[in-house]
């Protein structure tokens, strides 16, 4: 039991190093919160890998930017249907889609008359919609974000010494 333990807290001091090494609480706190705003974009499957193309061109610290991804991973499928509606609102000519998505949910059979290109024309423009409202979030709560954590990482001594180095 002691020998695990003693594993566990070797393997989560190697990844408090990865994310902290050499990095000032400013940028990874610009890195925490692009990754988690890019982890909540509607669209499953599309944030991992838009987090290392962004941390790639903008050489952000890559262990940092993914585990806010996957930290914001439980927000992006709770926050999907909000997305949907607000941009709705935002684009009423769009927000009446033709396809009663909750009709086919309760009538499957439904799902079978309707043609594959109309549902998938129809869940384009859903995912269309969310997009457009994170859009129109996602840079005011990556400010907010990096604002509140670069007050809270300056507190912690190791990324308190990177900062004194920059």
């Amino acid at each position: 039991m002691r020998t695990y333990l003693h594993t566990w807290d070797s393997a989560a001091e190697r990844l408090r190093l990865c994310l902290v090494k050499g990095i000032s609480p400013r940028r990874l706190a610009f890195t925490l919160s692009v990754g988690f705003v890019l982890g909540c974009i509607p669209v499953v499957g599309i944030p991992t890998g838009l987090c290392v193309v962004v941390a790639l061109a903008f050489r952000l610290n890559q262990p940092a930017i993914q585990a806010a991804n996957y930290a914001a991973m439980p927000f992006q499928i709770a926050l999907i249907v909000p997305f949907v509606r607000l941009g709705g609102k935002l684009m009423p000519s769009l927000a009446r889609p033709a396809l009663d998505i909750s009709a086919l949910a309760h009538s499957p059979i439904q799902l079978i008359m309707h043609s594959s290109s109309q549902i998938l024309a129809q869940v384009g423009i859903l995912a269309g919609q969310a997009l457009l409202a994170w859009l129109l979030l996602g840079i005011p709560v990556a400010l907010i974000l990096t604002l509140m954590l670069t007050g809270v990482l300056r507190r912690v001594p190791a990324l308190a010494a990177a900062e004194a180095r920059d």
